[in-house]
C-alpha cells in the first residue's frame, strides 16, 4: 500500500473515531471546547444556594423532572407561554430553579458561545446541588444536546407520590431504571421540603379506607396531621426527610423503614418485598456511591448527541 493511501486511511479511521465518541456522553465532554464549563455553572449554583437554600433541592428535582419526561433534553426549561409548554403539566408543579439554569448559560454563552448545552447545565447543576449538601461527588457525563420538543403531554406519566409500589415499578421499569434505581433516586428526598398539597390525601382520604394511610407509624400521625390539618393551607411546607431535611443521607431509608416517611411515593418503597430489600442495605455506607451510579444512569434516558438536537441560546426557548 503507497504511502498516499495509508494518509488517506488513517485519515478515514480518525474522522470514524471521532464521529464516535462525537455521539457519546462523556466525562469531560468540554475540556477543550469550554475548559471552565463546570467551573462556572459550580459557581452559580454555589450562588444560588447562597442566596437561597431551597435552591439546591430545586436543581436535583429539576433534573430528574426532564429526563423522566422526554429524556434528559432540557424540554422542561422551554417556556413560549403555551400552556402546551411541557413544564406547565400538572407533574411538575412547585418544580423551580429555572432563573439559575438560565443564569449559568449566560455566563457560558459569554465565554463559550453555542457550546455547551441546557441540559448539561441541568445535570452539572443537580451534581453540584447534591455534593453542596454533602452528598457525592461523582464526575458528570456530558455531550447532551438539547431537544426540539416540548409538550406537556409527553409528561402524563411521571412518577407520582400517590402511585402505588407497582405503578411506580412500571415507571421506572419503563425509562431502563432498575428497582435499585427505583429506591436510590427516591432517595434524593433526603433534602427539601414538601407542599401539604401532596401529603393531605395520605391523611384524610387514603384510597381504601377514606381515612389515613395505615403504613404511617402511629406517633408520627398526629404530627402530620399539626402540620397539614384537614382544612388547612394546601402551601404550608414540611420536610420531606423528617430531622434531616439540608443534609444528603441515609435518614430518608432509616424513616421508611420506622413509618415516619412523609410522603406515600416513599412509604410505598416498604411495601414490596424487592424495593423493601434495597431500602434496608441502603440505611448502610453504600449509599452514596449508590446513588451516584444511579443518578448517572437516569442522566443517560433519552439523550441526543451528536449532531441531533441543538445547542439552545436561551435555555427556555429552541433557537
Amino acid at each position: 500500500m503507497g504511502g498516499d493511501n495509508i494518509i488517506v486511511v488513517v485519515i478515514m479511521m480518525s474522522c470514524l473515531l471521532d464521529a464516535s465518541v462525537e455521539g457519546k456522553l462523556r466525562v469531560g465532554f468540554y475540556n477543550k471546547s469550554c475548559p471552565n464549563a463546570e467551573t462556572i455553572v459550580r459557581s452559580v449554583v454555589r450562588q444560588a444556594a447562597i442566596s437561597d437554600q431551597n435552591n439546591i433541592p430545586a436543581l436535583l428535582r429539576l433534573h430528574f423532572h426532564d429526563c423522566f419526561v422526554h429524556g434528559c433534553e432540557g424540554s422542561i426549561l422551554i417556556d413560549r407561554g403555551l400552556e402546551a409548554d411541557e413544564k406547565r403539566a400538572f407533574g411538575h408543579q412547585g418544580v423551580r430553579g429555572f432563573d439559575v439554569v438560565e443564569t449559568a448559560k449566560a455566563q457560558l454563552e459569554a465565554v463559550c458561545p453555542a457550546i455547551v448545552s441546557c441540559s448539561d447545565i441541568l445535570a452539572m447543576a443537580a451534581r453540584d446541588a447534591v455534593f453542596l449538601s454533602q452528598g457525592p461527588w461523582y464526575d458528570v457525563e456530558t455531550g447532551r444536546r438539547d431537544g426540539l420538543v416540548s409538550n406537556v403531554t409527553l409528561a402524563s406519566h411521571m412518577p407520582d407520590v400517590a402511585d402505588s409500589i407497582t405503578k411506580l415499578k412500571a415507571k421506572f421499569l419503563a425509562k431502563g431504571l432498575t428497582l435499585k434505581d427505583l429506591v436510590v433516586l427516591s432517595g434524593a428526598h433526603t433534602i427539601g421540603t414538601t407542599a401539604c398539597f401532596f401529603v393531605k390525601p395520605r391523611l384524610y382520604e387514603f384510597p381504601g379506607n377514606g381515612g389515613s394511610d395505615p403504613s404511617i407509624n402511629a406517633g408520627f400521625l398526629p404530627e402530620l396531621k399539626s402540620t397539614c390539618p384537614k382544612d388547612g393551607d394546601v402551601n404550608v411546607r414540611l420536610a420531606m426527610d423528617r430531622g434531616s431535611e439540608k443534609v444528603f443521607d441515609t435518614q430518608i431509608m432509616a424513616n421508611i423503614r420506622s413509618g415516619t416517611a412523609v410522603l406515600q411515593s416513599d412509604a410505598a418503597l416498604y411495601q414490596d418485598d424487592a424495593t423493601r430489600g434495597v431500602v434496608d442495605s441502603s440505611v448502610g455506607t453504600s449509599f452514596h456511591a449508590d446513588f451516584a451510579a444511579s443518578m448517572l444512569k437516569m442522566g443517560r434516558i433519552g439523550v441526543s448527541t451528536g449532531s441531533k438536537g441543538q445547542i439552545r441560546r436561551l435555555c427556555s426557548s429552541f433557537n
